[in-house]
């Protein structure tokens, strides 16, 4: 797994600041610049004191390269927020969430980090390269923002034009009409919202994501987003709450959502809520593949695109391996030892290096 955050100790560091990587790294150094040509030095060693503006004593660099896009705040913690070499860059718009998923591999958190993030991505826009093909916006959930939100979708449009810009949000604030009349008036066509949608049933989706009427919210979200001509996308986690009506939720979406562009079956990450809820969650892949295969393959000649995100491919069957994607971020993506010797390694999106536990069936192919 990638590193995405260290610390060191600050020397006259008086206020927190987003930074350009600018040059490569040199006698355990790195040097940062701010947007308004702020110079700091970045050093895994404690040199004598100086007058510059340092982090010092940092463990390491190796995960720095130049280009990259960090915060550095006045504590000494230096957090990446954008990859110059990836491909895998996402907006971190907030830890709150009005729904509290079962399998939520980033648990809420209940405080007010609305504007400390929104500073940071509003800094963070401008720096980022114009050839960037695409950016996610992630959180929790990032419609809390509010109207400042679409004030950074301004922002992303006005700066990054070509650039694809994938929302990840549950999508309920839109059953307010004037909520997505507001997004629409984005003029941005490369942006897409990925919603989940976990049952063709309301009181199973209300439950999976432990929010009442989310279900209802949802629909006529999606409904309303649909009138104003916003691009969507559904996904499903896979899991013992949600797998048995697969085939019945795949002929409800084609029914209902027939203008939804694409829909993503999503192997569980076993991190975050997903721990504790073990026993009502964990399920072994295999034990669902009939159920998976109904789905994906029904909506699939209905003429719908479809996507398998997380599972190996080991584990699916081979009717399915044409649907499989390389989803895993690469910052938290890996290989198991098994799969160093399998035949079909190189187009196998591996696993979560996150997650505590495994599928057991993971075999060489």
């Amino acid at each position: 797994m990638i590193l995405l955050k260290t610390r060191g100790i600050p020397l006259n560091l008086s206020q927190s600041t987003v930074a350009t990587i600018y040059s490569a790294r040199y006698n355990n150094k790195l040097i940062a610049v701010s947007p308004n040509d702020r110079r700091i030095i970045l050093s895994e060693e404690v040199p004598p004191l100086e007058d510059e503006t340092m982090i010092v004593g940092i463990p390491t660099l190796d995960h720095l390269e130049q280009g990259d896009i960090v915060h550095i705040d006045t504590s000494g913690s230096i957090h990446t927020l954008f990859r110059n070499n990836s491909t895998h860059n996402a907006l971190f718009i907030t830890d709150r969430c009005n729904s509290n998923c079962l399998m939520c591999s980033q648990p809420p958190k209940n405080f007010d980090d609305l504007t400390h993030f929104f500073n940071i991505n509003s800094a963070l826009i401008p720096l980022i390269p114009k050839e960037t093909r695409e950016v996610g916006i992630t959180g929790g959930e990032p419609t809390l923002l509010g109207q400042r939100f679409i004030t950074l979708l301004n922002q992303l449009t006005d700066e990054l034009p070509n650039t694809d810009i994938h929302i990840l949000t549950n999508g309920r604030a839109f059953a307010w009409k004037h909520v997505a009349q507001a997004f629409s008036l984005v003029n941005n066509n490369n942006i897409v919202y990925g919603i989940p949608l976990y049952s063709d049933y309301y009181q199973q989706h209300d439950y999976i994501v432990q929010a009442k009427n989310a279900f209802n919210q949802t629909v006529v979200g999606l409904h309303n987003m649909a009138r104003h001509n916003l691009r969507l996308e559904l996904r499903i986690v896979l899991h013992q709450q949600s797998y048995k009506r697969l085939p019945k939720l795949a002929k409800y979406i084609y029914m209902n959502f027939p203008f939804v562009e694409h829909i993503a079956f999503m192997g569980l990450e076993y991190i975050g809520y997903t721990v504790k809820n073990n026993e009502i969650l964990w399920i072994e892949p295999q034990h669902y593949m009939n159920e998976l295969e109904d789905g994906v393959l029904y909506l699939a000649d209905m003429g719908m695109n479809v996507s398998i995100y997380n599972l190996q491919l080991c584990l699916l069957k081979p009717s399915l391996w044409k649907f499989a994607r390389k989803s895993i971020s690469d910052w938290k993506q890996k290989y198991l030892e098994e799969c160093n010797n399998c035949s079909l390694l190189d187009t196998c999106g591996g696993v979560f290096d996150t997650s505590k536990k495994h599928s057991s069936f993971i075999q060489a192919i």
